[in-house]
Order: C-alpha cells, then sequence, then structure tokens
C-alpha cells in the first residue's frame, strides 16, 4: 500500500497556544514588510496535509476525539494532520493582514484534491479542528479555513484551478499551490506556482513556497 504513517511524531494534537507561541513560529520572510504574498494558497490533502491516503488508509466511519485533534476509523485507526499543519491554517491569513506586510487582504485558502474518497475527506475537514488563536474564543473546523473554496474530486488539477480562480477571480499568478506529486505541476500552465513536498507541510515548506512563487514573479528585496 505504500507510505503510510498516521499520528505519531508526523501529524498533529495540538490543542491550545499561548499568542507568542502562535508568532514565534511564523517564519520573518512571510511577514517581510518589502517583500509581497501570494493572494491565494490552496493545498493538495493526502500527503501535504495530512500523512495517509484517504481513499485507501481509512476505513470509515469516522468519529472524531474529544479534542477534535484526530479521527478513529472503523478498525480503531487514528488520523490526524501533519504536525504544523493546523497552525499553518491559523496563521497564513493573519499573516497577510498585519500591517508590516504589502499585501493589505488576508490571503485566501483553498483545497485542490483529486481523491475518490470525497466524503472521507470532507468528513475529516469537519472533526478535525484548527486551536484557537488570539481573537478567537475556541477552535474551529479545518474546513472553515478554506474561504476560497475545496474542490474535492478525481480528474485533472487544472479544473480545480479553474474553478478556483472563478470563484475568487485571483489571478492565476497570484496562487501558490503545495502538492506532493509531480503530475500535478501541470498547473503551472496556468501560471500558478506550485511548490512539490515530499514529507507533509511544514512551515519551512511554506517559506520555501512563498520565496519559489516570489522569484517566479520576479519579485527582489532591494
Amino acid at each position: 500500500m505504500g507510505k503510510l504513517s498516521r499520528t505519531g511524531t508526523s501529524a498533529s494534537t495540538t490543542s491550545t497556544s499561548s499568542a507568542a507561541e502562535l508568532s514565534s513560529v511564523v517564519p520573518a520572510s512571510l511577514t517581510d514588510p518589502d517583500l509581497p504574498l501570494p493572494r491565494l494558497i490552496v493545498f493538495d490533502l493526502d500527503y501535504t496535509l495530512w500523512p495517509y491516503w484517504v481513499d485507501t488508509h481509512v476505513t470509515p466511519p469516522l468519529k472524531a476525539n474529544a479534542a477534535h485533534t484526530a479521527a478513529t476509523d472503523r478498525y480503531g485507526e487514528d488520523f490526524a494532520f501533519y504536525q504544523d499543519v493546523p497552525l499553518i491554517l491559523q496563521l497564513l491569513p493573519r499573516v497577510a493582514g498585519s500591517a508590516s506586510t504589502t499585501t493589505t487582504a488576508p490571503i485566501k485558502l483553498g483545497v485542490a484534491s483529486r481523491t475518490s474518497a470525497v466524503g472521507v475527506a470532507r468528513d475529516l475537514l469537519k472533526m478535525l479542528h484548527l486551536p484557537a488563536v488570539e481573537g478567537q474564543q475556541k477552535a474551529r473546523r479545518a474546513g472553515d479555513a478554506f474561504d476560497a473554496g475545496t474542490e474535492i474530486y478525481p480528474g485533472s488539477k487544472i479544473r480545480h484551478f479553474e474553478t478556483l480562480q472563478k470563484r475568487t477571480g485571483i489571478a492565476y499568478e497570484d496562487m501558490l499551490f503545495f502538492d506532493d506529486e509531480s503530475r500535478n505541476m501541470e498547473t503551472e500552465k496556468l501560471g500558478v506556482t506550485m511548490r512539490l513536498i515530499r514529507d507533509g507541510l511544514t512551515w519551512a515548506e511554506v517559506e520555501k513556497g512563498v520565496e519559489d512563487w516570489r522569484k517566479r514573479r520576479g519579485y527582489k528585496k532591494n
């Protein structure tokens, strides 16, 4: 069946963090006042946001744990996000909305997944919660972070991005995409910048992806 790691050390069990801890994890390059940020960041799901394939590794029905940091399937296996993912999804929009960046509008987030287990993927996005951060009284469902939409269905991701572009009105050149499969590099034909990752989404990969996007757009710090 290939690569699979579930919760363990690679997945998240984060529940609470102080505002100071949250701010300390954001790479400095993402808050550089002299450099821009993408307007839309899109994520694949399997082996990008979480360390498994939902269509082969997860057997429904699913039940969330009390903290909503993981969900258990029919066989008692636990499934969660990669460790950095919950805070990444919570903080990226706040980074762009800060006064120290050149991007005044918050970064929008979206999903582009070609899994055939659409229902399972959507259930996980409802069951897995993101930790509360400054200004929020409680945790929220992960799916609520994707204000640009969640395009989850089989097929070329060209279609996924065409739908996201029509919905948001954001130019492809202002989009950054994280995915673990090289075949999805075809989205760059549209003008999207794709960052190919192999071991799940981390803050380091986010920083590298933003650097890739800036280079492709010709942005350089004076």
